[in-house]
């Protein structure tokens, strides 16, 4: 009787808005089917077709934003996902056609560079109904909008009120998505790791709102006291919807964390280093 493992079922992904995403398909289509089984193949991000052929591994070709994509479009059924960088900065998505061309059987089978990181789970409220439940990725920020006037927003955290925070908005985001947008005003950087949840108030007007970590399973709340017209809710700066004075926002951590393969080759502090330069000495030329 034959003992040998049946194989790893591929689906892969590319994103149709990067050419040479498209053009490198056929590429990775061909390295999949010399080690494992080729279920799939197509230009999307939406990976609903991956999760009803009972893939076992999911190749994004694009970028950290197409990952992200990828990862929300799965819902509960994450499969881990495996990013060929064809964008810019390649935070999530390790890995150059390069590398994978040289080590490939091993990022699809070896189970122990599986990473699991956190999502959030974002439930939006309109006058006093539900009216969407959605995954976040990276990230949930209120952002004032047009007319750009100060915005107050009150915090909560397990229904106990926290404060109001007057200013451009505020950043909920998950330790994965901490070197985002997150970053960028301010916050800081953690281990994708870390079971916890930022809070990161936007250009407050105030001293005393500074950046606050919460347990992982804290239950946060915002609610739009004042709003403008423009005010709007965005999540991984991929989905948005107004946000509207009395609306509230409940973010939580999801029930199922984002699976993502991570590169062997690198060590776990690579891409802080590489990527941002981060604790790179000043140059007093």
């Amino acid at each position: 009787m034959s003992t040998t493992k049946p194989s790893r079922r591929v689906y892969i992904l590319a994103n149709p808005d990067k050419p040479e995403a498209v053009a490198a398909l056929e590429q990775v289509g061909s390295l999949v089917s010399k080690t494992c089984e080729l279920i799939g193949a197509e230009c999307g991000t939406d990976g609903q077709a991956a999760v009803d052929a009972k893939a076992d591994r999911i190749i994004v070709l694009g970028g950290d934003g197409s990952l992200i994509g990828v990862a929300r479009s799965l819902g509960s059924n994450q499969i881990p996902l495996i990013g060929i960088n064809m964008g810019k900065l390649g935070f999530l998505a390790e890995f150059s056609i390069d590398e994978v061309d040289a080590d490939f059987a091993r990022f699809l089978k070896d189970d122990t560079l599986i990473t699991q990181r956190t999502m959030l789970r974002v439930d939006i409220s309109s006058n006093g109904r539900s009216a969407e439940s959605l995954l976040a990725v990276n990230d949930c920020v209120v952002q004032a909008g047009p007319p750009f006037r100060i915005i107050e927003l009150g915090v909560s955290i397990g229904r106990t009120r926290l404060t109001v925070v007057g200013g451009d908005g505020m950043i909920v985001c998950t330790p994965g998505g901490s070197t985002g947008h997150n970053l960028s005003a301010g916050g800081p950087i953690m281990q994708s790791g870390v079971e916890a949840i930022i809070i990161t108030p936007l250009n407050p007007h105030s001293l005393t709102h500074k950046p606050l970590v919460v347990e992982g399973e804290a239950e946060i709340e915002i609610e739009a006291i004042r709003a403008n017209e423009g005010t709007t809710l965005i999540i991984d700066g991929q989905v948005s919807c107004d946000f509207s004075e009395g609306d509230r926002v409940t973010v939580r951590r999801a029930d199922s964390d984002c699976l993502i393969v991570r590169n062997p080759r690198h060590t776990r502090w690579h891409k802080l280093v590489s990527k941002f330069h981060w604790g790179r000495s000043p140059n007093y030329g």
